[in-house]
């Protein structure tokens, strides 16, 4: 083989070997964020539940469902939002993050996060923003509006005078919820999304849906029940879900609705 042949065979097979990695590269990248395996908390080894309110920070909807986990023997707080819970979604991160902070620094293997509502975008943002993949175990939303809501984008766009800054960030499109697409977070760990069809806060309802998460409609359990929106944390079959995914046990859809009532009913 002449020496140019040779040369050319050569710089053939380098630009090969660039373009396999660099689809390499993009199939990795189209599979969400790569993590550890060794990072991640043990399933088997159980924190506390931390519970994150939803927009405006009431706490009251989330008392009864952490009661509920209370009787299971596990630690469950409900927190406390930033402000009157209405503002930069980023101060409700770090309230979250603190709070994770102060169970690891007390000796907790992991932390599991409840996030209702607009909680569960906070709850997002801070597994995209502060490594939670290493610091929970799981995360469970409750009628997250994880793609925005309609709702606020109407409300910001007609009355603007009534839309704090929080209301703008869960509009579809804002930088805290594209950021969030970007982040994949429900490949990072395991993360339960439970919805219903008959909310009319998060609209559309299925905005809850996320990549890689396991992703329940209550009426796919519970044919025909009639949840609203403002009812997800009380209802019997919800608790149920949540119960069982803040176990031991497999991350998974559920069960037979009379069966998930009972256990969420106590």
């Amino acid at each position: 083989m002449s020496p140019r042949r040779r040369l050319l065979v050569v710089v053939l097979a380098a630009l090969v070997a660039v373009a396999a990695v660099v689809v390499g590269v993009q199939v990795v990248a189209s599979r969400g964020p790569a993590v550890d395996p060794g990072s991640r908390p043990a399933q088997d080894a159980l924190g506390p539940v931390l519970l994150v309110p939803g927009y405006g920070g009431s706490r009251s909807s989330l008392e009864d469902l952490a009661a509920r986990i209370a009787v299971t023997g596990r630690e469950a707080r409900v927190l406390t939002l930033a402000g009157d819970g209405t503002g930069d979604l980023s101060a409700q991160v770090h309230v979250l993050d603190a709070a994770v902070a102060d169970a690891l620094a007390a000796g907790a293997p992991s932390v599991d996060v409840v996030g209702y509502s607009a909680g569960g975008v906070v709850a997002g943002l801070w597994v995209a923003r502060n490594d939670g993949a290493a610091k929970a175990r799981r995360v469970i939303t409750l009628g997250a509006p994880l793609a925005g809501t309609r709702l606020a984008a109407a409300a910001a766009t007609s009355t603007p005078d009534v839309c704090p800054l929080a209301c703008t960030q869960l509009a579809p499109g804002s930088a805290e919820l594209a950021e969030l697409a970007r982040a994949r977070v429900g490949l990072a760990l395991p993360w339960l999304s439970v919805w219903t069809a008959d909310d009319q806060t998060v609209t559309p309802p299925d905005s809850a849906r996320l990549a890689g998460a396991v992703n329940v409609p209550v009426q796919s359990i519970c044919p025909g029940a009639r949840v609203s929106h403002s009812e997800l944390p009380t209802d019997p079959a919800v608790a149920g879900l949540v119960l069982g995914a803040v176990s031991t046990g497999p991350l998974g859809a559920g069960g037979e609705c009379g069966a998930l009532r009972a256990v969420g009913a106590g």
